[in-house]
């Protein structure tokens, strides 16, 4: 769409679309860098995107919490591991723009906002057996607990969590237990929250202590060019009516992935993407405007995986269905994933970004996918023990899994082929006795046995290998989930969007998500979206801020 004599409803230096954690460090880094004007438009009436329902937790070699804890990092290491995951595949330029950014990034929101974060210094890499891995962890970080009461009215304009993990404290605290009675009383007093919940209430708290106006409601639909400059965005109000904005410097693209529009993912998408883990608004707004300004488009076949469960009830806005994050029920003892022939196919305990794409394998004498669809089978001693998704022990069996009193009974039930359910059963059993899993090597690794996912109360292969030999048994039907996509626009050093000769289209960044992701489809570990999210937030941000010649 081209400005001509438009009137415009609103103006600023920059404007930001979407509210996550990329936007919104976007909107303060631009703010802070000189770009003194600077709005946020958000589809929805919630801030946070799906950072909000999220871990929260960043991936960023070299941070300084990391030295600080001694533990060493070099640039080579940080590479071969990166290039181990995708040889060939990412680009050098982008690639050292995290690496070097995203330390930079940590310590400006240190520095300028209430983001607090700690070093999760045991939590391992997604990789541990790869090339310039931390198999005994350092490069995931961790928010510290925020109180929502800073917040004021605007707490309850935050999306709400998707995770399970008790929220008053951090996910260190949570998981080492280390909150007693009388702190547990003055988090719940002040409303503390921890994960993403802790990472966007505090980046928010900074956007409105800018006093950097957030516009609901207003969902971008059209960006708006002067010749090849982006100057502006034609957004729809509530009402359908056009609300228009000018950008005098530009356009940050910050809106999430394409998970939820069935024809994106249908489009590009290496294989079937059933059940998306995000907020609902994520349907490629940002994608199909950065296509219409000519961007170049990068990663498109990829999304994060995260093996998901349709949930009894839908949940969501606009009574989209509600899918529940699988990435612990999986992992502990006396659990299995089976497909249609009952036969377990991948390591469970294994990282759900690289679980995920072994629901693609398909089959080409059958033209079928051969682990879809898939299940996860426990026993009673599971469901006495553990929580299976929202559902705590002692509870009943919830309306999402299937229960019968033999294996056969269950495979007949969900559809798996008994005989071959009874069998895959009795050899994982027979491995557990033997504590080694034959099959897929699962409980070799520190990620396959880290506390977060296993039960510390036993010691590795155990925590994570388990018998399943006690009726009732259940099955939970799963999904092929995602976090979110991960193509969209490709971006430079600077999170300038290119065209497809390379050049940047002048006044158009995008960050998160929305983006191409700078990683391609490796997951380095735990926040491997949002490190790398939050870090080009910071330089779109940083370079709007910064070159204003250039606008």
């Amino acid at each position: 769409m081209s400005g001509g004599e438009m009137t415009w409803d609103l103006e600023a230096d920059v404007v930001v679309l979407g509210s996550g954690g990329a936007a919104l460090t976007a909107a303060i880094a631009a703010h802070d860098h000189g770009a003194k004007e600077v709005v946020i438009l958000e589809r929805s009436g919630m801030v946070g995107g799906t950072t909000a329902m999220s871990g929260g937790m960043l991936w960023i070699p070299g941070n300084h919490h990391q030295l600080a804890a001694g533990i060493e990092e070099s640039d080579e290491d940080v590479v071969a591991y990166l290039d181990s995951l995708a040889p060939g595949a990412l680009d050098p330029e982008t690639l050292w723009a995290f690496m070097q950014g995203g330390p930079e990034m940590l310590r400006f929101l240190e520095d300028n906002t209430p983001v607090r974060m700690a070093s999760f210094s045991d939590f391992p890499d997604y990789q541990p057996y790869s090339p310039g891995a931390k198999p005994d962890g350092g490069r995931s970080l961790d928010n510290e607990a925020f109180s929502f009461a800073r917040l004021g009215k605007w707490a309850a304009r935050v999306n709400p969590s998707k995770m399970a993990y008790p929220l008053r404290g951090s996910l260190i605290e949570a998981t080492r237990g280390t909150l007693d009675e009388a702190t547990m009383a003055e988090r719940e007093a002040g409303d503390y929250r921890g994960l993403g919940q802790a990472l966007v209430g505090s980046l928010f708290l900074g956007v409105i202590e800018r006093n950097i106006p957030v516009e609901f409601e207003k969902r971008a639909r059209k960006l708006v060019k002067d010749g090849e400059r982006v100057i502006g965005v034609v957004a729809e109000d509530a009402n359908g009516k056009d609300f228009r904005v000018r950008a005098r410097r530009g356009v940050v693209i910050a809106t999430g992935g394409f998970e939820w529009n069935e024809t994106l993912v249908k489009a590009f998408i290496r294989g079937p993407l059933t059940g998306p883990v995000s907020v609902p608004e994520n349907e490629g707004d940002g994608l199909l405007m950065a296509i219409e300004a000519g961007a170049q488009l990068g990663n498109m076949q990829n999304a994060f995986w995260m093996q998901s469960a349709l949930e009894f009830k839908p949940q969501h806005r606009n009574a989209k269905p509600n899918y529940m994050l699988g990435s612990d029920e999986r992992a502990r003892p006396g659990a299995i994933l089976v497909n249609r022939k009952g036969k377990r196919f991948v390591n469970e305990a294994a990282n759900y970004n690289a679980l995920g794409k072994s629901l693609h394998a398909f089959e080409g004498g059958t033209h079928e996918y051969a682990n879809l669809p898939y299940w996860l089978i426990i026993d009673q001693r599971y469901r006495d023990k553990y929580p299976l998704f929202n559902s705590l022990p002692g509870s009943p069996t919830p309306g999402y899994a299937i229960e019968a009193a033999t294996l056969a009974e269950l495979a007949e039930k969900a559809g798996i082929d008994p005989a071959g359910l009874e069998a895959e059963v009795a050899r994982f059993n027979q491995m557990v006795r033997n504590g080694h899993d034959d099959d897929f090597n699962r409980g070799d690794t520190t990620y396959d046995n880290f506390y977060m996912w296993g039960d510390m109360a036993f010691a590795p292969p155990y925590r994570t290998l388990g018998m399943i030999d006690q009726a009732p048994y259940y099955a939970v039907k799963m999904e092929a989930g995602a976090l979110g996509t991960a193509g969209g626009p490709k971006t430079n050093a600077d999170a300038q969007v290119v065209d497809w000769s390379g050049n940047p289209i002048p006044g158009l960044y995008a960050a998160g998500n929305a983006m191409a992701a700078v990683l391609g489809e490796v997951y380095g570990g735990a926040g491997g979206t949002l490190g790398p999210g939050l870090t080009f937030g910071y330089l779109a941000g940083k370079h709007l801020g910064t070159h204003i010649s250039n606008h």
